[in-house]
């Protein structure tokens, strides 16, 4: 009897998480019928209006949605969780342990890092694009409404972005009865179109697909610039993993969301093909809103809003998320992260990200001004990311789970195929707007770059003029007079003595009763055990190395965890008698420079910028003293 409560329990707590998801994952790959089917036809590459051309887009978006999120996302990368959470970074991670300091770590490290930069152009659009498109709605039930959408989509965006800062738990807990409300909706309206014109079924057939080739070769390629748009948000199944586990997100997708997607698309399908050429010709505008009755268009569009609103606020925090994990694996500076909730410490907000995708969403609605000249921007990031996930994903079937070769070239060379086609045929929208997320991409990824080759080589110069610690020991503590209290001196690297540390000996002359030089390590993990979170040695004569280990999920509060130590360092940690020593460092150009001029100039921007250590690891303001040094780089 007990073992089946446990189950009935686990069963419980598995459908919860499901419907968790529901409100939260699948937002961004949930509204994309809102404009995908439609930009098929009416985008820059306009389609023939007729049963071969809708079942071949139907049959494409079907088998799209089956191989790219299904099978290779939802599938195979789900199956590499590096403790439990997904993502291109998190996935980066995992293989980086397995392929240690070899070439091929650098490379898988360069992708992953695009990835993420391909990612921040992604997070600008879909808001844009997905609101835009919603609101656009008001235009099918009144045409003369059309004037009030881009004020509206506006009003709504800079809400959305302004709300960020008050955390989403209260607003979280509408999100999944409104995403399965919404689910529910789109896949009657599907089912009532598929009930009039069965016969949109046959896109079920792969021949309907590769017959669309046959018929329009050339421009048939094009168009999957447009069915891509199916499956946009496919990222976001994975990186989100960690929230919800690999078995709700499953069930959600396979029980669930894919369902009501299909039943919508085909849905759109059935009703194009059951009209007239002059009624077809005009539902086309925007077929998701014309299967509504007349009555209900307003409430879908309302309906519709809030949905896109949901998606863009899972998008906003996803870009939290990912820089978050950047800043703790150093490839992005510290920023100021505030935590808004007490009890989930995954929910984080951070300004100059979030104002910073604020202001590119209200310049992309006001340039692009509607969703059909987004779209053209749409997609070559969310394409480029796929492709790089498909070469990563090579790596993790020979690396990590040691498929026979007969077994991964075959299914890599499948992805290659898929993706790269969709990647190639939205490469011809570069000169109609993708051009955008391609150039914040390239500014994300040079600052990504720079910022981790530049700490790379400071910490090299330093260490070359440091001193080891325990040499300053036994010559520290006798040439110096001691006073009360404990100096803890905060040190990037595990090894040599910090500048702060002997700059305080050089010009103060004293030393507190007990010195801890302290390390933060952020390790490969996303989560670090709290018995492996301290690292200790005793240094004698009052000296102690400290080396506290974070996963790269986890805020850094050294406070918290100084507090936990206890006797380990000799005394227990006040923070009254305690305190904190930072080094700040000036850049200089050396005579042979790491690296380009404009880099340094930079990364020195980039310096002066980054929230201070004492913010980043919340040390108390009170007790904390900064000493300069001087850098060559």
């Amino acid at each position: 009897m007990s073992g089946s409560q446990s189950d009935n329990g686990r069963t419980s707590a598995k459908l919860k998480l499901a419907v968790g998801a529901v409100g939260i994952v699948f937002g961004d790959i949930g509204t994309s019928p809102l404009y995908a089917f439609k930009e098929t036809f009416v985008g820059p590459h306009k389609l023939t209006i007729d049963d071969a051309h809708i079942l071949g887009v139907a049959s494409l978006i079907f088998w799209s949605m089956t191989l790219i999120v299904s099978i290779q996302y939802v599938s195979i990368l789900m199956r590499a969780d590096n403790k439990g959470q997904g993502g291109t970074l998190a996935l980066v991670a995992l293989m980086s342990r397995y392929l240690g300091g070899s070439k091929y770590a650098f490379l898988t490290v360069l992708f992953g890092v695009f990835a993420t930069a391909l990612f921040y152009g992604d997070s600008m659009i879909t808001p844009a694009i997905s609101v835009l498109s919603a609101v656009e709605g008001l235009t099918v039930v009144n045409s003369r409404l059309d004037q009030f959408v881009i004020p509206i989509a506006l009003v709504l965006l800079i809400g959305l972005f302004v709300l960020q800062k008050r955390g989403t738990t209260k607003v979280g807990a509408l999100f999944a009865p409104i995403m399965l409300l919404y689910f529910c909706t789109i896949a009657l309206l599907g089912i009532i179109q598929l009930v009039q014109t069965p016969e949109i079924l046959l896109a079920l057939n792969p021949y309907y697909a590769l017959n669309f080739f046959f018929l329009d070769k050339w421009l048939a390629f094009l168009a999957l610039g447009s069915v891509v748009l199916a499956v946009t948000g496919s990222e976001a199944l994975y990186s989100d993993m960690g929230h919800f586990g690999r078995g709700p997100m499953r069930l959600s997708w396979f029980g669930f969301v894919m369902p009501c997607l299909l039943l919508n698309y085909f849905g759109q399908g059935a009703m194009i093909i059951g009209m007239g050429d002059a009624a077809a010709a005009e539902a086309i505008q925007n077929p998701f809103f014309f299967m509504a009755p007349d009555m209900f268009r307003l409430p879908l569009v309302f309906l519709a809003t809030a949905a896109t609103f949901i998606a863009s606020q899972a998008v906003i925090s996803g870009a939290f998320s990912v820089t978050h994990q950047a800043i703790q694996l150093g490839f992005i500076p510290r920023l100021s992260i505030r935590h808004t909730s007490d009890e989930h410490h995954g929910q984080i907000y951070i300004p100059i990200i979030n104002w910073a995708l604020m202001i590119a969403v209200i310049v992309l609605v006001l340039f692009f001004r509607n969703s059909s000249n987004l779209a053209s921007a749409y997609g070559i990031a969310v394409t480029g990311a796929m492709l790089i996930d498909t070469a990563l994903m090579g790596v993790l079937l020979f690396v990590v789970f040691k498929w026979r070769w007969y077994f991964a070239v075959p299914v890599i060379l499948l992805f290659v195929i898929v993706d790269g086609a969709y990647f190639v045929s939205n490469f011809t929208k570069v000169p109609d707007g993708g051009w955008f997320p391609l150039m914040i991409a390239g500014i994300a990824f040079t600052l990504l770059t720079t910022w981790a080759k530049g700490r790379k080589l400071m910490r090299a110069r330093m260490a070359e003029v440091g001193l080891p610690l325990d040499i300053f020991a036994k010559s520290g503590r006798n040439s110096t007079a001691k006073v009360p209290g404990t100096a803890i001196f905060m040190n990037s690297g595990s090894n040599g003595t910090p500048s702060a540390l002997l700059h305080n000996i050089k010009h103060n002359k004293v030393l507190h009763e007990r010195v801890v030089v302290l390390t933060v390590s952020i390790d490969d993990a996303p989560y670090v055990d709290p018995e492996n979170r301290v690292e200790m040695t005793d240094l004698g004569d009052g000296f102690y190395r400290l080396v506290l280990h974070y996963g790269f999920m986890e805020e850094t509060d050294i406070p918290a965890a100084l507090a936990k130590i206890n006797t380990l360092c000799g005394a227990p940690f006040e923070m009254m008698q305690t305190s904190f020593f930072l080094s700040r460092q000036t850049l200089l150009s050396a005579d042979k420079p790491g690296m380009a001029i404009w880099r340094e100039k930079l990364f020195a921007w980039m310096m002066r910028n980054a929230a201070t250590p004492m913010e980043f690891f919340r040390l108390p303001t009170n007790r904390v003293v900064e000493l300069g040094s001087q850098v060559e780089i």
